[in-house]
């Protein structure tokens, strides 16, 4: 049974995401109409597993939230803020994470420009058992908290480690960013500027689409448009589900200066 936000989502309208298959990796043209039909690119194995893996042991020695296997330790709350947005977010370790050659060159490749990385990139931590509203993350694109610059943004979804499903990875509502284009088009979102929802089955059942899973291992990226439908899954795993996700763009596009700050849980965005 998979949860999100304590919704039980339903099997009928479950589905797997599918990596990009090894004849396409090399292919622009190919992996350009691809993110266009679906909305996102499975690009499992793109980085070193160790690579992240490594910067997982470092998040977690540092902020005391696990011990080196993932399983849960209790941390004042206090004490990991104070961790987490004076040391971990704006340290040079992130920095070099996000900025590797195999995350900066790929972006620099797909797009054919110079790329662009916004500042305020975020780290996310889920111990098992926790649920309930506010806990996963709800159902949203990314455009609605990036109007000031370009819609041509791409986002990174990057699991820090193994990510089997019941350990809370992200979901994607699929074929989600085509009635988002049009809407966006259109004029008529009801909610142009917040999540749309914590009930993803009750979404599913108004887009008539499945919300597609996988069990990301160490290494993988998921690529999504800024238009894309997605959402995070609880965790019912005995071990912390750990995340980042970035942004690229074109550097000669237009910026949302307010994520040029590095990211905190009090920035209102």
């Amino acid at each position: 049974m998979l949860t999100s936000n304590g919704y039980e989502l339903d099997e009928r309208r479950l589905g797997r995401l599918v990596p990009v298959p090894e004849n396409e990796r090399a292919d622009r043209e190919a992996l350009r109409a691809r993110l266009w039909r679906d909305g996102y690119l499975f690009l499992s194995g793109l980085l070193t597993p160790e690579v992240s893996d490594d910067f997982r042991k470092y998040y977690f020695a540092r902020t005391k939230v696990a011990d080196g296997e993932g399983r849960p330790q209790s941390v004042e709350r206090e004490q990991l803020r104070e961790v987490l947005f004076k040391e971990v977010v704006p340290g040079p370790e992130y920095d070099a994470f996000c900025r590797q050659e195999a995350i900066r060159g790929w972006f620099a490749w797909f797009f054919g420009a110079e790329v662009f990385l916004h500042r305020r990139k975020i780290i996310r931590h889920t111990a098992p058992g926790e649920n309930g509203i506010g806990t996963a993350t709800q159902a949203h694109y990314d455009l609605v908290y990036l109007r000031e610059g370009t819609d041509q943004v791409l986002s990174a979804w990057i699991p820090l480690g193994d990510c089997p499903v019941e350990r809370g990875g992200l979901t994607y509502l699929e074929g989600s960013h085509h009635r988002v284009l049009r809407e966006e088009a259109e004029g008529r979102l009801k909610r142009p500027a917040a999540s749309i929802t914590a009930d993803l089955p009750a979404l599913a059942e108004e887009y008539d689409a499945r919300w597609l899973v996988a069990d990301y291992r160490a290494g993988d990226v998921m690529i999504h448009t800024a238009h894309t439908v997605h959402a995070a899954l609880d965790n019912v795993d005995d071990r912390v589900r750990l995340s980042t996700d970035i942004r690229y763009q074109p550097a000669e596009l237009p910026v949302d200066q307010r994520w040029q700050a590095h990211w905190h849980d009090r920035d209102g965005l």
